[in-house]
C-alpha cells in the first residue's frame, strides 16, 4: 500500500470520527436534558426491581433511559471517536495512545455487557402477566439485575470509570505535539478529572449523591466544550493536505 493510499485511509478516519462525535454529542444533549426534565436527583430514581418494574408500565423510555440505555449506545457510537483521536495522537505518543484505546474499548466492552436496561425491560412484561408466585421470583431476579446495572451502583463503577480514564489520558496526550489545541488538552483534563471525581462519589459516598450533581453538571459541559474542539478538529484533520 503506497504512502498516499494509506494518508487517505487515515483521513477518512478522522472524518468517520467526526460524524460519530457529532452523534455522539447529540445524545449527551439528549441525556442532560432528560436528566434535567426529569429532576436528575439520583435518590428519587426507583429502588427496587418492583419499582422499576412499575416505572416501565408507566413509562418504557423512561425505564430504559433510568438504566443506562442511552448512554450504553452513546459507548458504542463513541468507538469511532476514540479510534480517530488515537489515528491523531499515535505520532505524538504512540504508547499512551494505544493505552488510552486499549481502556476505552475495554470500558466499552464491559459497560456493554453490564447494562440490564433491556433484560428488565423483559422481566417487566413478564412480571405484569405473572402470578403471585411468578412475581417473587421475578421480584428476586430484577434485585439481582439491578446489583449488576443500577446507575451509581458498585457493579457500572468500572464501565463508567474506565472510560472516564481514557478520555483523561488522550486528553494528557493532547498537551504534546500541535495536533489538538492546548486549549482542547485543558479543558478535556478538567472536565474528565470532574467526571472522575463525580463516579467516585455517587459510587462509594451514596450519601451525598445530589451533592455529586453539582460536580456532574459544570464537568459535563466542559466535556461537551472539549467534544466540540476536537470535534471541529477531526474534520480538519479529515479534509487537510498533509499526511497527518
Amino acid at each position: 500500500m503506497s504512502d498516499n493510499e494509506q494518508a487517505r485511509q487515515w483521513k477518512s478516519m478522522y472524518t468517520l470520527g467526526g460524524i460519530a462525535a457529532i452523534l455522539s454529542l447529540i445524545a449527551v444533549v439528549a441525556d442532560i436534558f432528560i436528566g434535567s426534565s426529569t429532576g436528575g436527583n439520583l435518590s428519587e430514581l426507583p429502588q427496587t426491581a418492583v419499582e422499576r418494574f412499575a416505572q416501565f408500565q408507566q413509562n418504557t423510555w423512561l425505564g430504559l433511559y433510568n438504566l443506562d440505555l442511552l448512554n450504553t449506545v452513546n459507548q458504542l457510537i463513541s468507538i469511532p471517536v476514540y479510534f480517530a483521536l488515537y489515528a491523531a495522537l499515535r505520532k505524538s505518543n504512540k504508547p499512551y495512545t494505544l493505552l488510552a484505546l486499549i481502556i476505552f474499548l475495554l470500558g466499552t466492552a464491559i459497560f456493554v455487557s453490564n447494562n440490564t436496561a433491556l433484560p428488565m425491560l423483559e422481566l417487566s412484561r413478564k412480571y405484569a402477566l405473572a402470578d403471585e408466585t411468578q412475581k417473587a421470583l421475578l421480584a428476586a431476579a430484577g434485585e439481582a439485575m439491578l446489583v449488576r446495572g443500577e446507575h451509581g451502583g458498585l457493579g457500572v463503577f468500572f464501565s463508567f470509570l474506565l472510560p472516564t480514564l481514557s478520555a483523561l489520558v488522550f486528553s494528557f496526550v493532547m498537551l504534546q505535539g500541535n495536533v489538538f489545541s492546548k486549549a482542547n488538552a485543558y479543558v478535556g483534563i478538567l472536565g474528565n478529572v470532574l467526571m472522575l471525581v463525580y463516579v467516585l462519589l455517587v459510587t462509594f459516598a451514596p450519601t451525598v449523591k445530589n451533592m455529586a450533581m453539582t460536580i456532574a453538571m459544570p464537568g459535563g459541559l466542559l466535556l461537551l466544550a472539549w467534544m466540540v474542539m476536537f470535534t471541529i478538529r477531526l474534520f480538519r484533520l479529515g479534509t487537510s493536505r498533509d499526511d497527518s
